[in-house]
């Protein structure tokens, strides 16, 4: 390509506000990607679970099936937001989120709303037929992308889960390491913890130590950035998601050491300690909505072993070591003021 060609179609993207960056699709789109999964499952899953607890079938049986149904739908707009995308694409990514989300999970809805909002960028207002060149290079692209990003996602998954099941025959310590530290990194990946311990099945103190291992993240990662987000951050991330600091720790990976080391530690702590256990829907959930907990005490009881257990490795250990570890991060330089920060209300 001519130096003139290439300046023209650099013209040509900026005009159409297409940036290939790290900055606009790992920080500013994959950060959106985090908020439209909690306004769509994880609120779902927290007003399912206080349906669940108090009876109230409107919360369970209405409002939990179509939150749930809707994820993929609310990341392809939430991806789409981010990255300035005009009317017709916006509303078309509603459905390039929801077909990823069928085919690969919460990634393969990013990718799929991610490739379909800019090829739809490119083609926008191009044509007289805007109204369905747009929305069908949108849509088509995006579903396209979605059908092959799925079994690559689901093969990251399988492999994943291999390493998980070749674990819990490991001793217990060694097992609830590895599974501690893997179940809490897929937890704040947007992946799914939840779908991958359903998937294996998982049960007794490996359920126990996937258990630890999203706690060590979601409370770590709450009380380690308070100083940037206050109590907002605090029940963002601890009723709802570490995913929010995804974008975070695109920019500056040094935040994530102090949770996978709590993990590490929290895990075995499980297995050999306090032998908690859980089921496999509890397992992946952590402290998301109480889902998690709520689970412990119906497979275990609420014995004064269990409480004990569950305050402490869930959420005093994470609470107060994983800021313990981070400042003493910040002190070296390798974290920053900042660097934690969320777009929530304190």
């Amino acid at each position: 390509m001519s130096a003139n060609k290439q300046s023209n179609f650099k013209a040509f993207l900026k005009k159409k506000n297409i940036e290939i960056s790290v900055q606009r699709y790992f920080i500013d789109a994959l950060g959106s990607m985090a908020q439209g999964l909690f306004a769509s499952l994880l609120i779902g899953t927290i007003l399912n679970t206080i349906g669940q607890q108090f009876n109230i079938p409107f919360l369970s049986e209405t409002v939990w099936p179509i939150a749930n149904s809707m994820t993929g739908s609310a990341i392809g707009v939430a991806v789409a937001y981010a990255l300035g995308a005009p009317p017709l694409v916006l509303f078309s990514s509603t459905i390039t989120g929801a077909a990823g989300n069928a085919l690969g999970g919460p990634a393969g809805a990013f990718v799929a709303a991610l490739i379909g909002t800019e090829l739809g960028k490119f083609v926008s207002k191009e044509t007289k037929l805007d109204i369905i060149v747009t929305t069908g290079v949108t849509i088509l692209s995006g579903v396209l992308v979605g059908s092959i990003i799925g079994p690559v996602i689901g093969g990251l998954m399988t492999a994943m889960g291999e390493v998980i099941m070749y674990a819990t025959e490991l001793a217990p310590f060694a097992m609830g390491v590895i599974v501690s530290v893997i179940v809490g990194i897929v937890l704040t990946l947007p992946l799914s913890s939840a779908a991958l311990s359903m998937m294996l099945g998982l049960e007794g103190i490996a359920a126990g130590a996937a258990m630890a291992g999203c706690c060590a993240h979601m409370i770590g990662f709450a009380f380690m950035s308070f100083k940037e987000n206050g109590w907002g951050g605090v029940a963002a991330q601890g009723l709802g998601t570490s995913m929010l600091q995804v974008s975070n720790l695109v920019k500056n990976p040094w935040c994530w050491l102090p949770p996978i080391i709590v993990s590490a530690i929290t895990g075995p702590m499980s297995t050999i300690i306090f032998t908690m256990e859980n089921s496999a829907v509890g397992a992946g959930m952590g402290t998301s909505g109480l889902v998690g907990i709520i689970e412990t005490f119906n497979t275990m009881g609420g014995g004064i072993n269990v409480i004990a257990g569950v305050l402490i490795l869930y959420i005093v250990i994470p609470a107060l070591l994983t800021p313990l570890i981070g400042n003493f991060m910040r002190k070296q330089g390798f974290i920053k003021d900042g660097d934690l920060s969320l777009d929530v209300g304190n």
